[in-house]
């Protein structure tokens, strides 16, 4: 994964709402969530989610599916794990890590 593409996403993720929606959207999985379902979970108006999740979209990190009249928004497991692995690609100097990142990364 490039830098270019890591920095995206974790800008994305370094808002509060944004992060929230993320993390709902992970907990929902493949099915994903309909717009108001998120509204109300999160208790966001409907003009700020709409903003946060273009946002999310823009950085790869949801997918958006037109279902009839409806959208669904889901995580993009695929480019979180990117995401993940682009963090840790280095851990341990190369060395397989301990089963915790804390015990894996001290000193």
């Amino acid at each position: 994964m490039e830098e270019k593409h890591v920095i995206s996403a974790l800008a994305a993720l370094a808002q509060p709402n944004r992060l929230q929606i993320f993390r709902l959207l992970v907990v929902a999985g493949p099915s994903g969530l309909l717009p108001g379902a998120i509204a109300e979970a999160l208790g966001v108006p409907a003009a700020t989610l709409s903003f946060h999740l273009k946002e999310l979209l823009h950085a790869g990190l949801v997918s958006q599916e037109r279902s009839g009249r409806n959208l669904i928004y889901r995580a993009d497991f695929g480019r979180m794990n990117e995401v993940l692995a682009y963090l840790t690609e280095n851990c341990c100097q190369g060395a397989p890590c301990a089963d915790t990142p804390a015990a894996c990364c001290q000193g």
